[in-house]
Order: C-alpha cells, then structure tokens, then sequence
C-alpha cells in the first residue's frame, strides 16, 4: 500500500515537473512557429501520438497491393492534395511545411517510414491535433480507400524517381497568382490588352 502510494506521488510530481518546464518554455519562447520544436517536445509528441493510435488501429494490414494503377492514382492523389504542404519528394520543404509548428517532416525519413501501414492511415484519415495535418478521411475507415494508397506511396518516396517528380510536377494545384498570370497570357495572345508590365524597382 505506501508503496504503491510513493509511486503514485511520484508519478503526480513528475507531471507536475514536465508540466512546470512546458509553462516556462512557453513563456520564454512565446506562441512563435518559426522555431523547431525542441527534442523533448518531439519526443514527448511522438510517444503521445504512438499511444493516441489504438492498437487494433496500428496493427491493421492494407487491404491494397502496391499495383502500378494503385501507384498512379495515390501519386496523382499526392500531388494534388499533399504536396502543398509536403512537397512531391516528402520532404516537407514548402512554404506552408515549413511554416508550420512542428514543421511538416521529411517523410522518407525513418521517424514517419517506421510507422505501421495502420498508423499511417490513421494519420491521414484522422488528422493529428495540435498540428497542420487536417483529417481527409470524410468517410469511415473502411471506405476510405484514398488513404489506404496513399500509405503505398508514402512507402514509396525514397525511392521516388525523376520522371514521377515530372509528372507529379504537372498535377500540383495552380495557386491564385499562377492562374492570374495565365489569364493575362491568353488575352494578350486572343488580341486583348497587353499583360501588365512588372513595376520597376528604384535604387
């Protein structure tokens, strides 16, 4: 009974410690995104989110074979919805990866490659809290299949070739001031008015 009692007390302090240094990081490095979270906030975060994933979650097969049709459509599918954020090669090097808190992994690395096909998914379906990953799955678990090849092509990336980055580069998504300038191209080239010219920098 005291002994189970002292681990109880002990277990209660620790909290309070780890809670404590959170408080005084917070305080000292403010609500800033732009650091990287330190190694006790990574390691903290990964075994919570380890645990957060039920077991029967993190032990489920993919019900998909890694086909070449299957690889196309989750490559075009990553292209498309993902690499805003994570880039076409995973890394995570875009302006919105790397302006998040934490900032967007580079998955080809062992730290996402070491995750089960089960908590891959779970992560794409679900999303992860407190994070820039949004939930995708708008359906349940088992009809989202989406997902599920995703998790073939996450596999996939360290191995990505240069002729799939071409391809990929293709389907990414054409942003606002993309499709301005593409607008203005093809009035100047139908006989419309001339694009605007850049404004001249002044010295």
């Amino acid at each position: 009974m005291a002994r189970g009692f002292r681990i109880s007390i002990g277990i209660i302090l620790i909290v309070l410690i780890v809670g404590a240094g959170a408080v005084w990081l917070l305080m000292r490095r403010g609500f800033s995104a732009r650091e990287q979270p330190t190694s006790v906030e990574a390691f903290f975060a990964r075994h919570l989110r380890h645990l957060a994933v039920p077991r029967s979650e993190r032990e489920r097969k993919n019900p998909f074979p890694a086909t070449p049709e299957i690889m196309a459509e989750a490559r075009a599918h990553f292209a498309d919805h993902c690499a805003t954020c994570h880039a076409n090669d995973g890394s995570g090097q875009t302006d919105i990866g790397q302006g998040l808190y934490p900032k967007a992994p580079d998955m080809r690395q062992s730290a996402t490659q070491s995750l089960s096909d089960g908590e891959l998914f779970y992560i794409i379906h679900n999303g992860v809290r407190f994070t820039g990953m949004p939930a995708w799955g708008h359906n349940t678990p088992a009809e989202d299949e989406d997902s599920w090849k995703l998790v073939h092509f996450i596999r996939h990336l360290p191995q990505l070739g240069r002729e799939e980055l071409e391809e990929m580069k293709k389907l990414n998504p054409i942003s606002r001031h993309e499709l301005e300038e593409i607008n203005e191209i093809n009035k100047f080239l139908s006989g419309g008015e001339a694009p605007p010219k850049p404004p001249v920098k002044r010295r």
